[in-house]
């Protein structure tokens, strides 16, 4: 009995093709099912395997592919299983097109079964970010009458887009962006709020409403108690086996207390207040 699955066919097999065998009632102890044989020779009521079995045609499917075993999801990471889920989900609306369903109708009846994907708020932050930065590039160059300049500061937590005539430098509008004291401050998607504030335009929702980061990366400006309660304010350097590490003005990085390395196990301290990641390969 093999433990390969098998895709098959309930017909007639031809001379060359291979058969599961499904049944084994006139085996008399020959074969049995599961065993694989590949068609020697083919006659009306069956088939003859090369070992000269004689195999009858209702106990034999044709087998028309291998199907790999199905992956063991309890020994998947959380990137593999989302990796999975989304060449699963891709493979689903291919077939669906090709088989002429509305995508509507398929996305409602995927739902109905299957619930949808949520992401995580550290996902959502990360497109809303990249979707500010493509936002403000685009928006930059089409405003090709004026020149945009942006103010940024960090320790006030707000960026102004200034746009200025390029002929004769006078200011023609501005726009403020402003974080609240218990957002992160990401400079990218303050540029995006200034700016079309600057240019009249609406403001995505996302932009006011984007969640707030979950993991602490580097580059990030993040802040932490220690166990008497007080704070720290520093730049991640490094993270390397779980330990956050800061780094100085001279590049070196030095390994902070036990209690920081403690609290990097909760979601909410320490946390990041500035996520902008500006000269860090951002």
């Amino acid at each position: 009995m093999t433990n390969t699955k098998y895709k098959t066919e309930k017909r007639k097999a031809e001379v060359g093709e291979r058969i599961l065998i499904t049944e084994d009632g006139c085996s008399f102890g020959y074969y049995k099912s599961g065993d694989v044989f590949t068609v020697s020779g083919t006659a009306d009521k069956g088939v003859t395997g090369e070992d000269d079995y004689f195999i009858y045609h209702h106990e034999y499917e044709v087998i028309i592919g291998d199907q790999p075993p199905a992956p063991n999801l309890d020994k998947m990471d959380y990137d593999e299983l989302i990796a999975l889920s989304e060449a699963v989900m891709k493979a689903i609306r291919t077939r669906s097109y090709k088989l002429g369903y509305d995508q509507g109708r398929f996305d409602v009846e995927i739902e109905a079964v299957h619930g949808t994907y949520e992401k995580s708020d550290q996902q959502k932050r990360d497109e809303i970010v990249a979707q500010a930065k493509e936002d403000v590039r685009v928006l930059y160059y089409k405003d090709y009458i004026v020149d945009t300049d942006f103010i940024v500061n960090a320790e006030k937590r707000t960026v102004v887009a200034l746009r200025k005539s390029k002929m004769y430098g006078h200011i023609k509008s501005k726009g403020i962006a402003k974080c609240v004291p218990s957002d992160c401050f990401n400079v990218h998607i303050g540029k995006a709020i200034a700016l079309r504030r600057a240019l009249g335009l609406e403001v995505p929702s996302e932009y006011l409403n984007v969640p707030q980061p979950t993991d602490v990366r580097v580059g990030d400006i993040i802040e932490a108690a220690d166990c008497c309660g007080e704070k720290y304010r520093f730049k991640v350097g490094l993270i390397e086996d779980d330990k956050i590490y800061d780094v100085r003005g001279d590049g070196t990085y030095t390994y902070l207390d036990a209690a920081v390395r403690y609290l990097r196990s909760n979601a909410t301290n320490p946390k990041a207040i500035d996520d902008s990641r500006v000269g860090d390969g951002e």
